[in-house]
């Protein structure tokens, strides 16, 4: 098992965990910030499941993917940054 590839998935759990706790959705985008949060939350669930499994690959790529929708939504204005360390704004 590679030490980076874990290094790698360890480090985009810990990101899109901290940016699911620090983004909150707009007023006004609340239908859109839902479906944000809730593929984010989804990915990491996923994302989870394949660590616990040894596939790094996909853990690495489920929070990748989780941490895309959130970053999306920062983007988009449908969802607020409190924490803007965890979003590429």
């Amino acid at each position: 098992m590679s030490e980076y590839l874990w290094s790698k998935t360890l480090e985009y759990e810990r990101l899109l965990a901290g940016a699911l706790a620090a983004a909150t959705p707009m007023d006004n985008e609340a239908t859109a910030a839902t479906a944000c949060l809730e593929m984010a939350e989804a990915y990491l669930d996923d994302g989870r499941h394949f660590l616990e499994n040894g596939d790094l690959s996909n853990a690495l790529a489920a929070f990748a993917y989780g941490h895309g929708w959130l970053d999306a939504g920062v983007r988009t204005g449908v969802l607020r940054a409190e924490d803007p360390e965890f979003f590429t704004i």
